[in-house]
């Protein structure tokens, strides 16, 4: 419920900063402008939709794969999808080291859900069912379409910003709504990638109720941290435009491992249901720089993402 109360805060924020900045350019310089920056910024968005899902099939090289070729990742999907209520996705898998999962597509009818060749060898089929329901989770919360629509805010305000400060003319009032169009650009952004923030834990929630049982998805987790840890940084940068895509953010799996290891208490390279039970009655410490780091991040603090899992138990 808090999740939800968060989500709706966040958006209407949003819509009153865009607000404001309606009033502002509209004031100012007309409100023909503001409508233009706004109809270019959904424009490209709408292109950026519509053929995104090509672009991660490429950029990906993701392989669909039938019922024959991979039944128990079909078993998987196909479970998942029921217990959320929708049809089942597409399953692909990507061609890549890197242990991880997505999913996308336009709408839910269009959804696909992609494991990569790393992620089907390093957890247990358990594992990968609880990573696949989280999947499943931001299909059914159409997350592609909201962190979409509210993308078309920062990108209104970047243009605006770009406009007034580089335009042919210099005057006080247009290098004026240029600084403060820049500065919401800036505020926005990280509004954005706060709710992308909201959408895991949520997707995490899905997973729970779809009858995973939380220790698995934490021990995916954290294996997934300490696999990512091990790809080569040639190998993170042929996947850093599509990140924000996936279960765990790769790029982030050194600094977190060394939070990580307050949560297996025995060694075992996975987090059992007692090690999860007792992080409840524990206060787990994140580094002042970590706290830093997550603002600027589409994933949450992978050991405050552990914790909150925790709490379902």
């Amino acid at each position: 419920m808090w999740l939800q109360i968060r989500m709706y805060l966040l958006l209407g924020l949003m819509f009153a900063i865009i607000y404001a900045l309606v009033v502002v350019v509209g004031t100012m310089m007309g409100i023909g402008n503001f409508f233009f920056f706004a109809v270019l910024a959904s424009f490209f968005l709408f292109i950026q939709y519509m053929i995104g899902p090509r672009m991660v099939d490429w950029s990906m090289r993701i392989q669909y794969v039938s019922e024959k070729e991979h039944p128990e990742l079909h078993r998987m999907v196909a479970e998942q999808a029921q217990r959320a209520g929708i049809p089942k996705p597409k399953v692909g898998i990507a061609k890549i080291q890197i242990p991880n999962a997505f999913a996308f597509g336009r709408s839910i009818r269009d959804g696909r859900v992609c494991v990569t060749d790393g992620i089907i060898r390093l957890l247990t089929k358990d594992e990968l069912k609880a990573v696949i329901g989280h999947e499943i989770a931001h299909i059914k919360n159409r997350d592609v379409a909201v962190i979409t629509l509210i993308s078309i805010i920062p990108m209104i305000c970047w243009y605006i910003a770009w406009s007034m400060m580089f335009s042919g003319g210099q005057r006080g009032n247009t290098i004026a709504i240029g600084i403060f169009a820049f500065v919401l650009y800036f505020i926005t952004n990280l509004l954005v990638m706060y709710g992308s923030r909201i959408r895991e834990y949520y997707a995490d929630l899905g997973s729970v109720k779809f009858g995973n049982d939380p220790h698995l998805l934490a021990s995916a987790l954290y294996k997934l941290s300490y696999g990512n840890a091990r790809v080569a940084k040639e190998t993170l940068k042929q996947v850093e435009g599509n990140k924000a895509f996936f279960i765990s953010d790769p790029s982030r799996a050194w600094n977190e491992i060394r939070e990580l290891k307050q949560i297996d208490k025995d060694m075992s390279g996975c987090v059992d249901r007692n090690e999860l039970m007792l992080l409840r009655s524990k206060k787990v410490h994140v580094s002042t720089t970590d706290k830093l780091m997550e603002l600027l991040s589409t994933h949450p603090n992978m050991l405050k993402r552990i914790n909150h899992l925790s709490s379902l138990t």
